[in-house]
């Protein structure tokens, strides 16, 4: 799985670089979320950007995740430019649990009005 992980201040910013998020490799996925997770930060950002496919395994280590940083009083924030994401979570009513941004910079504006 190819990805890569930036820290900035009280975020971590989680970039996956895949087209596809699938049984294939979500283990890894969510293994990589739930170390991210631990670390001393407030938020965890999963940039999914270019995704095509996403499977409700992969919607599972996002709850996961954001459990996770919600027992810290964190979050997870999703960055989803396809809109294919954002129809997964839509689907399964958890709008209001995981928040999907369209754009990185979206994201960080609406860490901003916090």
């Amino acid at each position: 799985m190819n990805f890569s992980v930036t820290k900035e201040n009280d975020l971590i910013i989680f970039r996956l670089a895949e087209r596809h998020l699938d049984a294939a490799n979500t283990p890894t996925f969510k293994a990589e979320l739930l170390l991210l997770s631990q670390e001393d930060v407030h938020v965890l950002v999963v940039d999914l950007r270019g995704v095509e496919f996403c499977d409700s395994c992969a919607l599972s280590a996002l709850l996961l995740a954001e459990r996770q940083m919600r027992a810290k009083d964190g979050g997870v924030l999703v960055v989803d430019d396809l809109g294919k994401i954002r129809s997964l979570i839509s689907l399964a009513k958890l709008d209001g649990v995981i928040p999907v941004f369209s754009t990185l910079e979206e994201a960080r504006a609406a860490l901003e009005e916090d």
